[in-house]
Order: structure tokens, then sequence, then C-alpha cells
């Protein structure tokens, strides 16, 4: 780690080079998202630190929106799966099936082997089906009859979740919870940025003229030199302050793999 560091220092254009990379994306994505530009930052930190994305809101605010806005700026595969209350794991992870000619069982892969991976209403499932996701958020992998199938890289979910006042949620399991890295609301916009949306492109159009600012591999260096970033003794004793705190005020609080989330 500290090797890299100092490269980096000796090397200023890399850490230029990179920032510049990353404010053109993230201003890309405000061109769609209008007036949200708190919560698009939110979001594009989450995908830099390898992390998975939890959005709760009511409909039409534009999660669907922003996560392929978000897809299309990194020219990632993406996929969209709507939960609901009588969708199966296997609908998501895949299926084997018999192959005649071959005389075998083959696995086809479901919707989850994707980039980006948008989960749509993810507490209208059962907690079976949800629990299906735990593996793969974690491990960036999944089993199926007994064999382990590596995912895409760059692996990221975004879910989106219905107030839970709603009718036909489900909660969300705390093992699952505890595998998202942030938890965001976009709420509607202001009046002007509501003008703005009214008078100018419509979104779907919009999205259909987005080019790719940088590609996965790109994506994927970005997050490695994310994970090099010092970490000083101050920022250390905060964090785990933070981390005690949660834990005296709530029944569970953060758990150590959280901890190592918001490290990272």
């Amino acid at each position: 780690m500290h090797s890299t560091l100092l490269a980096n220092e000796r090397d200023p254009e890399i850490r230029f080079d990179t920032k510049k990379q990353i404010a053109a994306f993230t201003s890309q994505i405000c061109e769609v998202i209008v007036g949200k530009t708190e919560a698009v930052k939110l979001a594009v930190a989450c995908l830099l630190a390898r992390g998975h994305l939890l959005i709760e809101d009511i409909p039409g605010v534009g999660k669907t929106t922003l996560s392929q806005a978000l897809a299309r700026s990194l020219g990632l595969v993406f996929q969209r799966i709507q939960f609901t209350s009588d969708l199966l794991p296997a609908d998501i992870l895949g299926n084997s099936i018999f192959d005649r000619n071959e005389q075998r069982f083959v696995f086809h892969q479901g919707p989850l082997f994707s980039q980006v991976v948008l989960i749509d209403e993810v507490n209208r499932a059962t907690a079976k089906t949800q629990s299906a996701l735990l593996e793969a958020m974690e491990e960036h992998q999944i089993s199926a009859d007994g064999v382990t199938y590596e995912l895409p890289r760059p692996f990221f979910v975004i879910a989106t979740q219905n107030p839970q006042y709603q009718v036909g949620t489900f909660p969300l399991p705390e093992s699952q919870l505890d595998r998202f890295l942030m938890r965001i609301e976009l709420g509607v916009p202001d009046r002007a940025s509501e003008r703005a949306m009214l008078l100018g492109m419509d979104r779907r159009e919009m999205l259909k003229e987005l080019n790719p600012v940088f590609g996965a591999e790109t994506l994927l260096e970005i997050q490695a030199k994310v994970r090099t970033i010092h970490t000083s003794s101050a920022l250390l004793d905060y964090l785990q302050d933070l981390l005690d705190a949660s834990r005296q005020r709530h029944r569970s609080g953060l758990s150590p793999r959280a901890g190592l989330a918001l490290l990272h």
C-alpha cells in the first residue's frame, strides 16, 4: 500500500486524471438527474468504493433513471430485475436445463450475471428470494447445483425499496441490509429543477444519447486506487467511535463488515 501511495505522490497526473474522469462522469449523470447532485455524488462514491446501493423512496422520483445513467455513462452491461412476491431464486440466479444433444444439464445464467444490476422493489419479494442475493453481493459469485460461478467485474447492485408502510412489502433481513454500503433517498425535485425537467428533453431520450465517459477497465483501476488511500489514526478513531455509538443506540448497530466497508 505504501509503495503505491508514494508512486501516486510522485506522479500527480495520476490523481489529476482520476479526479477529472470522476468529475466528468458525475456531471453527465447530473444532466439527467436534475437537482439531485448530492444523491448522485453518493451513488458514484458507493460505486467507486465497490459497495452496493439501496434507494428507498416513492415511485416516480428517478431511481431507475439514475441506475441506467450510471451504467450507460460507463458502457457497462445493465439488467433490471423486477422483484415480485412470486419470484424464485432461480429466476435471478439461473437454471440448469437438460441438454438433449449433450446428454447433460447445462447451467443458463440468470439476469444477475451483469455488471450493473437494478433490483426494482426489492422488498416485494419473499425472504427466500432476497437471501439469494447474499452470496452474490458479498463474494461476487453464486453457487448453483454444487458449482460456483464468478460474476462479471465490476459488479454493482442498486436496489430500490418502497417505504415499508406501502401494501405488499416485506422487510429486508438485517443480513441483506448489511451488504449495502449506502441507503439514500432521492425525494421530489425542488420547483426550479422540476420546471427544468418539464421543459427539457424526455429522460428516456437523454439516456439513449449518453456516451461512456470511461469504461469498465478504467473503473476497476479507479476502484483499486480508492483502496490505496491512506487512513490517518484520527480518522480510524472517528470510525470506531461511530461504530461504538451505533451499537449503544440501536439493538444491533453497525457490524465489523460495515466498518470495513466504510473504511474502504
